[in-house]
């Protein structure tokens, strides 16, 4: 669904990630849509043997999304569910839920490895074993912490440029293929109504972690180490602030990048959105939308797609782990017919299982099916090692590179020795 965040910035898909950290986030914020402990069953479906259960999503921006969360838990037997959907600030809500016994039973976030260390939730192994091998392994690897996983995968929402064909037939170019082209292309694409380009009203920062894989780094290595700040990465950085400062790119849009609104009111001939947005853009365009992952940097590099997206969890001070688990285990293993709806009827998403994104019929055609071959082909995911503190110092060196053309190598050096000292902190 429609977020949070720069690919490492923060927007709605990947707030969670960037903001502070589940046990660092700020105070609580007012809950919104009933009251935060947990309930007597309402909302929900039976009642069981009395077990009470308490689901918190944040607020989606899809229609019909909400609808759909109370749908399923009134169709569950087993336990009663109260949904809790939460405008606003959600971060600092389950911050201080997780906390306290007034909190979730089952929520949504992105791991983060200090979840684990302060026994926030649960390893969730003994109820995914029969279909482990049907989860997409991306989805496994940034939920599991020292061999256990800790959440199943909801939704993958690669992200990438979708252009508009025809206005790049007119201009006489093809489809960018290195960061340099997509400069020029953006460039070539600006006319006196339209800009080439929008990638965010700040710019451009959620490009930076497509930036750092294009240049062939990561953000850490499969040991746990920085590498992010390596000299082809520093170049990748550059091209950011190159085509920030090229006067080709949209800034002061009515909405950010995560929304298609530029794109769908042609104020841009190509944007940086998810694939949640393709419904609305195929509606409006038809057979004239093509995407692309964000291009290499040069012949050595390698496209990249950054796949977002949430994971359900069960927390760990849950009145009954247990009957939370079923739960979990009944929504998102089990009812493969909630997950396609939740997958592909409001907006588009990849289903996390293997076999139901198989016969996902929505994704088998045109952008779609291309796009879902580009996060097969050149995906990448969060690693839970890198903390939402790793995150703050990486997105203010995007900010300080991108908008105010600081030099890379020492925003980068900064950025750094934040990642080395948080690593310390988690390993020793």
């Amino acid at each position: 669904m429609s977020p949070t965040e720069p690919s490492r910035g923060l927007n709605r898909r990947h707030f969670l990630r960037h903001a502070g950290g589940l046990a660092a986030f700020g105070a609580l914020a007012a809950a919104c849509g009933g009251n935060t402990g947990r309930p007597s069953g309402g909302g929900g479906g039976g009642d069981g043997d009395g077990v009470a259960l308490s689901q918190w999503y944040h607020q989606y921006g899809e229609a019909g999304t909400k609808e759909a969360a109370l749908r399923y838990a009134k169709a569950y037997t087993k336990a009663g569910v109260n949904v809790q959907w939460t405008p606003g600030d959600y971060a600092s809500k389950l911050s201080s839920g997780l906390l306290s016994d007034k909190g979730p039973d089952v929520f949504e976030s992105q791991l983060n490895i200090a979840m684990v260390q302060s026994k926030q939730v649960v390893a969730l192994d003994d109820i995914i074993e029969d279909v482990k091998d049907d989860l997409n392994p991306n989805d496994l690897a940034q939920n599991t912490v020292d061999g256990k996983v800790y959440g199943i995968k909801m939704i993958d929402d690669p992200q990438l440029i979708y252009y508009r064909k025809s206005l790049l037939d007119k201009a006489g170019i093809e489809p960018p293929t290195t960061i340099d082209d997509l400069i020029e292309a953006s460039k070539a694409l600006t006319t006196k109504t339209m800009k080439g380009m929008f990638v965010g009203n700040d710019g451009g920062l959620a490009l930076g972690g497509p930036a750092l894989w294009s240049s062939g780094g990561s953000y850490l290595t499969d040991d746990e180490k920085p590498n992010f700040a390596g000299p082809r990465a520093l170049q990748a950085y550059a091209k950011l602030h190159e085509l920030n400062a090229s006067k080709s790119i949209l800034l002061g849009a009515p909405t950010d990048w995560t929304d298609p609104g530029a794109f769908l009111n042609e104020l841009v001939a190509m944007q940086w959105i998810g694939l949640w947005a393709m419904p609305a853009i195929l509606k409006k365009f038809g057979d004239d939308v093509g995407v692309l992952a964000f291009p290499k940097l040069d012949a050595q590099g390698k496209d990249s797609v950054y796949s977002g997206g949430w994971t359900q969890f069960v927390s760990a001070k849950s009145r009954d782990v247990e009957a939370a688990k079923a739960f979990v285990r009944w929504l998102w293993i089990d009812k493969t017919d909630f997950q396609e709806d939740w997958n592909l009827s409001y907006g588009f998403h990849i289903p996390p299982r293997k076999s139901l994104a198989a016969k996902a019929t929505k994704l088998q055609s045109g952008a779609a099916a291309d796009a879902v071959k580009l996060a097969a082909d050149h995906g990448f995911t969060d690693n839970p090692a890198w903390t939402p503190k790793m995150g703050t110092a990486f997105g203010d060196m995007l900010t300080n590179i991108i908008k105010k053309g600081a030099d890379p190598a020492k925003e980068a050096d900064k950025a750094q020795k934040t990642a080395q000292a948080e690593l310390d902190r988690l390993f020793g």
